[in-house]
């Protein structure tokens, strides 16, 4: 995957004592992205807008706020969190890569 005319924030977003990492990319049409690395572990992420993560490598375990089923998803596999939601994602080994886009 690979994005262009696009800026790039240098400053890391840095989640769960770095366990969770993410670079944001702004498109010139101002849509939004995050590029991260997600190591072994499991956590839970609020939206405040609608996303969709990309897995571009590795695997994850994930199950949406509010469902009782967990799902996974591996390299070339996406799934949509809902605004105002959340989910918990589970890497037991690796690293998982992702692209989330904000929905608007």
């Amino acid at each position: 995957m690979q994005f262009t005319n696009v800026t790039a924030i240098a400053k890391a977003n840095v989640y769960f004592d770095g366990k969770v990492v993410s670079h944001t990319i702004l498109a010139a049409d101002g849509s939004k992205k995050t590029l991260g690395l997600i190591y072994p572990g499991k956590f839970h992420f609020g939206t405040a807008q609608a996303e969709r993560m990309e897995i571009v490598a590795g695997n994850c375990h994930v199950k949406l706020d509010g469902q009782s089923d967990t799902r996974e998803y591996a390299a070339g596999t996406a799934f949509d969190v809902p605004a105002n939601s959340g989910f918990d994602i589970e890497v037991a080994a690796g690293i998982c890569e992702y692209v989330c886009s904000f929905i608007a």
